[in-house]
């Protein structure tokens, strides 16, 4: 069984494994009651094995990367809560008990086969031992000659390469987790003192923006890339016309189809928190967020804006901001549409009234924090936009919601999925945007980036992980702090302009806004 979709195909399973005739060797050497004990359990481990490499092959289809055996067996509750608000509780239930037992079962009838085959060699002794040695004999000169049958090697060792393989990662992982907390006490801007952290923001209304799945493949890939061009240009010119001005570059994220929470640590950490280990490790830290930085001036209130939190939050704390309005305390009466439980334009419209058209108190300057969710994948189905001025409590999206694909349309359809997503980010630059041309002044500042590509599905099996990222402003001189950057002009990045880690981000935004370096060290 390979880990990857794209090494499934026949001729992967037309090889002869070193491990069944080692195995094959082993069994007809052994007594009866160890022969039938170890074939049980060399069963199970098949077993264990199979399961490994599926779970491999979806987060590599999904995530980019292969399962992680320490830290990611928490991720299976999200992917549980992702189903339930994509296709219904009742559906999901029965997913889970059919994976359940699916899985249970493989353990059973592989435990089974392999008594039953051992039986079966130990029947007929003298014709199995000669099979095993022509087929280890046969395993020897393919192994020796490179033989291969369609690109791929006739002589296999891969339950053992996986096996290897699992013991590197989990080896891996635990030094990791040491190595990264002291990486973590390590910090640049550690000691600033407040005064010295952003000052050439101050008075400003700084708004930091993520975009679900806003990845490099909405801006370049030929099938969702002629949509969103357009409406980033067409909604530079907008702008413009408002007095508005944008530069734009590349950020490559610390994750990739999902886990956007890694995205946005990453983001404001300045630390490359690339898993759920590292994350944990960071919000138990004291590292300065760049929005507890503006926190730390005294200058600025800060507010966040979560319409995907549905449950608590303590990651509040590390972020350093004084008020978050979650799911549920933004009066929202509409459909939720499919993961995402309220439209990004009715969202927007709800930081406008409960936020953004308040002044701070004492005369503080504001720092706001929103995480827009309408391009999350199904990508179905999708808000339309609707006259701002009768957006309500959100009830005018139920015939809206009726009227859209139902998830399944994507779910099931690689091209359907690429074509909805590229209007979902459509959606949500428009509703951002318009946001800023509508309610924008001489001091509002917005910063916004994705989050991570969408998955394979979408963004195809060798995508990067680029994400953009543009920086809005009336006032020239915020764009002018930011000119060596070499970002381009506009909405959309240039395919060449600069790419930067997404970890770099943090320091770099505090140093072009005349923030002084006070390092704390391990």
């Amino acid at each position: 069984m390979p880990n990857s979709m794209v090494r499934l195909g026949p001729s992967t399973f037309l090889r002869i494994p070193a491990e069944a005739v080692i195995g094959a060797a082993v069994m007809i050497a052994l007594p009866r009651r160890p022969r039938i004990v170890l074939a049980a359990l060399c069963g199970v481990a098949l077993a264990a094995m199979t399961v490994l490499n599926l779970l491999d092959m979806g987060f590599n289809q999904y995530l980019g990367r292969g399962f992680n055996v320490v830290l990611d067996w928490s991720l299976f509750a999200d992917a549980e809560s992702y189903l339930e608000d994509s296709v219904g509780r009742t559906q999901t239930l029965a997913l889970v008990a059919g994976v359940i037992t699916v899985v249970l079962l493989l353990f059973v009838l592989l435990a089974l086969s392999m008594v039953r085959l051992s039986n079966l060699l130990a029947r007929h002794t003298a014709l199995a031992t000669r099979g095993t040695l022509v087929a280890g004999v046969v395993w020897i000169t393919c192994s020796s000659l490179g033989l291969q049958l369609s690109g791929v090697p006739l002589a296999a060792d891969t339950t053992a390469a996986a096996l290897k393989d699992q013991a590197h990662r989990i080896s891996n992982t635990l030094k990791d987790e040491a190595e990264f907390q002291k990486v973590a006490r390590v910090d640049a801007f550690g000691n600033t003192p407040g005064s010295q952290l952003v000052p050439d923001l101050r008075g400003k209304d700084v708004v930091f923006t993520f975009i679900e799945s806003y990845g490099r493949s909405a801006v370049e890939d030929p099938i969702m890339a002629p949509g969103v061009d357009a409406t980033l240009d067409a909604r530079t010119k907008a702008l413009a016309k408002a007095g508005f001005h944008a530069k734009s570059g590349w950020l490559t994220s610390a994750t990739y189809g999902g886990s956007s929470w890694l995205g946005h640590s990453t983001t404001m950490s300045g630390l490359w928190i690339s898993n759920q280990q590292r994350y944990r490790t960071v919000m138990a830290s004291d590292h300065l967020s760049l929005t507890d930085a503006f926190k730390k001036t005294g200058a600025f209130d800060t507010v966040g804006v979560m319409p995907g939190v549905q449950k608590a939050w303590p990651e509040q704390k590390w972020y350093g901001l004084d008020k978050v309005y979650n799911a549920f305390q933004l009066g929202y009466q509409g459909p939720k549409f499919s993961w995402s439980t309220m439209p990004d334009q009715y969202t927007l419209q709800q930081f406008q009234d409960r936020v953004h058209s308040k002044k701070p108190t004492d005369g503080k300057s504001r720092m706001s924090f929103l995480i827009l969710t309408s391009s999350h994948t199904p990508w179905a189905p999708i808000p339309k936009m609707v006259p701002w001025n009768q957006l309500g409590d959100g009830s005018v999206f139920n015939g809206i919601e009726k009227a859209g694909h139902p998830s399944s349309y994507t779910l099931t359809d690689d091209t359907h999925s690429r074509a909805e997503y590229g209007k979902s980010v459509q959606y949500t630059v428009t509703a951002l945007t318009e946001w800023l041309e509508r309610y924008g002044n001489d001091n509002t500042v917005l910063v916004f980036l994705g989050d991570h590509q969408p998955n394979a599905h979408v963004s195809g099996n060798h995508a990067s992980r680029d994400v953009p990222i543009s920086v809005v402003a009336k006032d020239p001189k915020v764009l002018d702090r930011i000119a060596n950057w070499n970002w381009t002009e506009g909405l959309r990045p240039a395919h060449n302009a600069p790419v930067w880690q997404m970890s770099a981000f943090r320091d770099r935004f505090l140093a072009a806004f005349g923030s002084t370096p006070h390092p704390k060290k391990n």
